[in-house]
């Protein structure tokens, strides 16, 4: 009898010991906090514009066509096409076949005075955009010689949706991106009065506030401001996280040094790296984290990295 309640109090001991152990792992297996590495920003006050864009192409408003007024032979073109030229430069000389006739016989008698050739000169100071004749070819009286653009005429020619027409009121400013990504200031100088029957556009007259040489046809963003603010409270896009449906807007807030949450937010204007903040009221002390918000819990352990 005194052997089985040896036994019995062994195997209760070695019961108890396995039951201290267990709660001891327990105890030692508790979730450890994980802290996600963040960046901070705060709430900013400054200027804030809405910009749209729109295609245009450029064009010169302004074209001389120079023609021949006699019949002959190109001589000699004194001009090539992207060439700028001034009023009264000579562009062609032309030789006629009676021209070169008669000035034979004046070298024999110095009574008679004929010139074999005739010259045309430039009608306006412009640039060459198209020389159709050169030397030696045969030209007809009345026949197109070269096309002379004025270089003050040079626009573009924006094409608007007639339903969004009132961004491009006449005289308002622009800004013209050029396909180098060079910006050029513009104004809305005029519209025209017919639409495009199929796209449903009208076209405005964007008018370059510096001269520029640029070819025609030349196709290009110009871009207007629809909507602007003076004082706006803004923070940087990386801030503002959404969801799929980019119906639902928020900011991840530390409310102390270690702790993050999820703060809905209203958008207002967004301009190229700032969103406008229109609620709520953030104040110059709170912090957003900017960098490592993706994917936090709506309320996450964070480690600040930088401020």
């Amino acid at each position: 009898m005194s052997k089985i309640r040896a036994i019995l109090a062994t195997l209760l001991s070695i019961q108890l010991i396995s039951c201290g152990d267990g709660a001891a792992t327990k105890q030692e297996e508790a979730p450890v906090k994980v802290s996600t590495p963040v960046t901070i920003t705060t709430i900013q006050t400054s200027p804030i514009s809405e910009m749209i864009s729109f295609n245009a192409v450029s064009v010169y408003q302004r074209k001389n066509i120079v023609k021949s007024n006699i019949t002959g032979y190109i001589d000699k073109s004194f001009v090539n096409q992207g060439e700028i030229v001034k009023i009264g430069q000579p562009l062609y000389a032309v030789k006629t076949k009676e021209g070169d006739a008669l000035s034979k016989f004046s070298a024999r008698d110095s009574t008679l005075n004929f010139k074999s050739k005739l010259t045309i000169f430039s009608p306006a100071s412009g640039v060459i955009i198209e020389a159709t004749r050169q030397t030696n070819d045969y030209i007809a009286d009345g026949e197109q010689l070269c096309i002379l653009a004025s270089q003050s005429s040079f626009v573009f020619i924006l094409n608007v949706p007639f339903e969004q027409n009132k961004f491009a009121a006449v005289g308002k400013k622009c800004t013209i991106l050029l396909p180098d990504s060079t910006l050029l200031s513009g104004t809305i100088s005029g519209k025209l009065s017919t639409v495009d029957p199929v796209s449903q556009t009208q076209s405005f007259i964007v008018k370059p506030v510096v001269n520029t040489i640029l070819p025609e046809n030349l196709s290009v963003l110009v871009q207007i401001i629809k909507s602007s603010k003076s004082n706006a409270p803004v923070l940087d896009k990386a801030c503002v996280l959404s969801d799929e449906t980019m119906e639902n807007f928020w900011v991840m807030k530390l409310i102390n040094d270690t702790i993050a949450l999820k703060t809905a937010i209203k958008p207002g204007i967004t301009a190229g790296n700032q969103v406008e903040i229109l609620s709520p009221l953030f104040s110059p002390n709170d912090r957003i984290i900017n960098k490592g918000n993706y994917g936090l819990s709506d309320t996450a352990y964070v480690k600040i990295i930088q401020h």
